[in-house]
């Protein structure tokens, strides 16, 4: 824990079971942030060479945070702009420092005492096809005076909606049931209501599971966390080469931009990750990966 100051890292970290725990979770927010941009990468190659086409390598940006103003750690943004994806973006990050007074109360914790430790993938996937549906993942852990997991993944589809709708909340469903039978029921209703554009009475996509504050204190909790992400890859993993060699016109894009423009929309009005990274002074450009590049309204 050198990267952190101990006057500014919540009090539950002086403890050796959190700075472990911590560790731990840091370890294996690594381990499937490699995993995934391998996968990506390889899929990626793969394309490009049965295509002849140029070859395109996720770029990766390290960037820290500022410690003249008690903030600490820092993160990786891994970003790919290629031919079969147009833009995927694979963010890591382990970060530490206070909550300003306006945002403090609206984090679990952090009333009393706004030191907070943070660590967590987020990953945001955007296709040149548009057959393969956009994806979203993200894992975190969050300690103030409480220590807690959140995360989830979903998919937003431009075509095929109600195919591969049911196709991933069946396998959806049967993930979340190795855990607890409640968990799909709960965290597909919590995605549902959580990715909602209010102002236009419709969903981004088409669901998945969302779901926060769930207890650190137990391991099977860990379990599902570390685990969503590797049932995000392979699921995702499988749509991408069911429909990456359909084809694709100018009519199917322009109907994929104007889907794109709805994602736009959420993540810069409702999405409450993109609200703390900006709160906490986190790196813009990694906050703002997940837009697309290129979307349309009329």
């Amino acid at each position: 824990m050198k990267k952190y100051n101990f006057n500014t890292i919540p009090e539950l970290l002086y403890h050796n079971k959190w700075l472990k725990k911590a560790n731990e979770v840091e370890n294996k927010l690594l381990n499937i942030r490699n995993q995934i941009c391998q996968s990506f990468q390889k899929l990626e190659d793969e394309f490009s060479a049965n295509r002849k086409l140029q070859t395109k390598k996720f770029k990766k940006k390290i960037w820290k945070r500022n410690k003249k103003i008690n903030e600490f750690g820092g993160g990786v943004s891994s970003v790919l702009k290629g031919n079969l994806f147009e833009k995927v973006g694979v963010n890591i990050s382990t970060v530490s420092g206070i909550f300003p007074n306006d945002y403090k109360r609206q984090i679990r914790g952090a009333d009393d005492d706004p030191r907070f430790f943070a660590t967590g993938i987020s990953v945001v996937a955007h296709m040149r096809s548009p057959f393969i549906p956009a994806a979203h993942y993200n894992s975190r852990f969050i300690i103030t005076k409480d220590a807690w997991f959140g995360g989830g993944c979903d998919l937003t589809p431009t075509f095929y909606e109600n195919v591969i709708k049911k196709k991933f909340h069946t396998l959806l469903k049967d993930f979340c049931k190795q855990y607890d039978q409640n968990f799909y029921q709960n965290y597909s209703k919590w995605c549902s209501e959580y990715f909602f554009l209010k102002h236009r009475n419709e969903e981004r996509g088409i669901g998945g599971i969302f779901y926060d504050y769930l207890d650190a204190n137990i391991k099977k909790n860990l379990n599902f966390t570390m685990e969503t992400g590797t049932f995000f890859l392979k699921t995702y993993y499988d749509f991408i080469t069911k429909y990456q060699n359909k084809n694709w016109d100018l009519h199917h894009r322009e109907k994929l931009f104007k889907k794109r423009s709805r994602y736009v929309e959420f993540n810069l009005l409702y999405d409450k990750g993109t609200t703390f990274g900006l709160k906490t002074n986190g790196n813009v450009d990694a906050i703002l990966m997940s837009m697309p590049p290129i979307a349309s309204w009329n």
